[in-house]
């Protein structure tokens, strides 16, 4: 028994104590150590992350995304100098952020420079293309937005679940295309994702964020994470009332409601940036792209009892996040959080496209090399590039 406890206590010490060299030797480098390695001069570094237009005021948002804690000493506009406040206070310690208030007369559709001279005097910009008032919640604009989210993600996935009957009378090959379609189609949806992802990034996230690693990061979790889930929620299907086609369609709703949550967020923040212009054919554009992920999620459905309430349930679950995104991107909109959103809404896709995968596989084609997967995959992402261009 001694014998036994002396191992284990020697067992978490060969565990611990290399630990405990790395903490402090990280902790002399940034400490004692920091002058005879050379780090150099720090330099202050804050970001504009965003800038409402508020009845006679311009109000920004501003980061200390520098290694330094920055006073902000200044504000202008267009290059000339104008007074302000600064909430809480003008001392931004890392990472903290503050609210400064510009009183000016500004126009709409007019472009502005606002700018922000810190403490040693380097002044950080940012251009704004055209003044828009900001948006101001109320029931009014919170029911457009539920509008807009029904056209852009509820109404056109129920319409792409009216597929099902057609789906459940054709034969295997060609349900085996239909699923690898289901495939190509998130497979566009998820690179789509993490596209946005990182334009959203390179506009308005500071790179101290790392932004590239930050959606590569919270990607690689979200798949793992929703990957974990899914085994268990197909696992528990067989023992339960839910069948196993109805929990892949549920897994596919998420995944694909996920990304229609960062869409929502997009099209809300570009009507608060007034930086689109929200046209018939804007929308008629998303609807008809939208209309395929109704197919994705009738494609596994398609083999199991016909059950109107489940799958209205999961349109909704797919659709609804639009309306969502929509209201959070319009009126508290962050470049971090709709970063995190779509890349998390890329993850989920891509752990979907793996269980689909691996269904066809079971279905009887192993080695996913027949024609009718190879063709239902490319056709899937062709169909999803071509509505893409209508947006």
């Amino acid at each position: 028994m001694e014998i036994s406890k002396t191992s284990k206590a020697k067992l978490v010490a060969s565990g611990v104590i290399p630990f405990a060299f790395l903490v402090i030797m990280i902790a002399y480098i940034f400490g004692p150590g920091a002058d005879l390695l050379g780090l150099g001069v720090a330099l202050p570094e804050i970001t504009i992350e965003k800038v409402d237009f508020v009845g006679p005021e311009i109000v920004v948002t501003v980061r200390n995304t520098g290694p330094i804690p920055v006073e902000v000493v200044m504000a202008d506009v267009n290059d000339r100098i104008q007074p302000a406040a600064i909430e809480p206070d003008r001392f931004l310690e890392r990472f903290e952020s503050a609210t400064v208030r510009i009183p000016f007369d500004w126009n709409v559709a007019e472009p502005y420079i606002v700018g922000l001279t810190v403490g040693d005097g380097t002044r950080f910009e940012k251009e704004i293309a055209a003044a828009a008032p900001a948006l101001v919640p109320n029931i009014e604009l919170a029911s457009f937005f539920a509008v807009i989210g029904t056209y852009v993600g509820i109404i056109p996935v129920m319409i792409g679940l009216l597929w099902l009957p057609f789906i459940k009378r054709i034969s295997k090959n060609k349900y085996h295309f239909f699923l690898a379609l289901t495939a190509g189609l998130l497979l566009f949806l998820g690179i789509d994702s993490i596209e946005e992802a990182l334009e959203v990034s390179k506009e308005s996230l500071a790179g101290s964020f790392n932004p590239v690693l930050l959606v590569a990061t919270v990607t690689v979790l979200s798949f793992l994470g929703l990957y974990y889930s899914a085994e268990k929620l197909t696992k528990r299907a067989e023992s339960s009332k839910m069948t196993k086609p109805v929990a892949i369609g549920l897994m596919i709703a998420i995944g694909i409601g996920l990304h229609n949550f960062g869409e929502g967020l997009a099209i809300g923040a570009a009507i608060g940036l007034g930086s689109i212009a929200f046209s018939t054919f804007l929308i008629v554009g998303f609807a008809l792209h939208n209309t395929t992920e109704g197919i994705a999620i009738a494609a596994p459905l398609s083999r199991g009892k016909l059950m109107v309430g489940k799958l209205a349930a999961l349109g909704m679950i797919a659709g609804a996040p639009a309306i969502f995104g929509a209201w959070v991107g319009g009126f508290v909109y962050s470049p971090f959080t709709s970063v995190v959103f779509l890349s998390v809404g890329a993850g989920a896709i891509f752990q979907v496209i793996v269980i689909i995968l691996k269904w066809i596989r079971e279905e009887g084609d192993r080695n996913l090399s027949s024609a009718a997967v190879a063709s239902g995959f490319a056709v899937g992402m062709v169909v999803m590039y071509l509505t893409s261009i209508l947006i």
